[in-house]
């Protein structure tokens, strides 16, 4: 059962930001970079309150890099749609299990990104999430 609300419009747009902003760091990189972005759809908390579907998440100002890359503008392939469709089913895995901030920093990861501690990286890219008192929603079981 869906954690969000998706139709296959929102199943092909958030296949193409998994391939867009991740595909470099294979099927775990796009299923937690989906993780982040699921996160905050439901987490109604920090820079993410208001939103409520897919579009809105991935076109949310300076969200996401990608979107301002040709690459995201292609048509969706269905292995990055079988993708979306996990994530969007709840799937989730450390350490962006409960994030809502990933980046590539140049080097080593910042204990913190927007005042949110680092629990993981993956590969090249550093994952931050909330705590309970900031954002309880995020935690809340499917």
């Amino acid at each position: 059962m869906a954690v969000v609300k998706a139709t296959q419009a929102d199943i092909d747009l958030l296949a193409r930001l998994l391939r867009a902003e991740a595909e470099g760091e294979g099927v775990q990189g796009m299923l937690l970079v989906g993780n982040v972005g699921v996160n905050r759809i439901r987490a109604n908390c920090s820079d993410f309150k208001g939103l409520r579907t897919i579009r809105q998440m991935i076109y949310q100002p300076h969200a996401f890099e990608a979107t301002t890359k040709g690459y995201f503008y292609q048509r969706a392939r269905e292995k990055e749609r079988q993708l979306a469709r996990r994530v969007i089913n709840g799937e989730r895995w450390w350490p962006a299990k409960y994030s809502l901030w990933y980046f590539r920093p140049p080097g080593n990861c910042p204990p913190t990104w927007y005042d949110q501690p680092l629990v993981g990286r993956f590969k090249l890219h550093c994952f931050y999430q909330p705590t309970g008192e900031e954002c309880e929603n995020v935690y809340n079981v499917f």
